[in-house]
């Protein structure tokens, strides 16, 4: 608390930024803001490959009932 009075911020954000700090450190169990970013961006990624992935299955049906109406003509 005496530190977050001298800093300006509140002693809940002084807190999270010590215990950040620590894991980060590898002082305390948690996931590292380094581990965190690239977990989040893995995430990322993957919503965007099944999106793509459901464009292609979609864009490979309708050209696949194209061709099958055209050899049946």
């Amino acid at each position: 608390c005496s530190v977050a009075l001298k800093l300006g911020p509140s002693a809940e954000s002084v807190h999270k930024w010590v215990c950040r700090s620590e894991i980060n450190a590898g002082a305390c169990a948690g996931v590292a803001s380094v581990e965190h970013e690239r977990l989040l961006s893995l995430e990322r990624e993957n919503r965007e490959l099944r999106r793509a992935d459901e464009i292609l299955a979609a864009a490979s049906a309708l050209v696949g009932a194209e061709l099958d109406g055209q050899s049946r003509s």
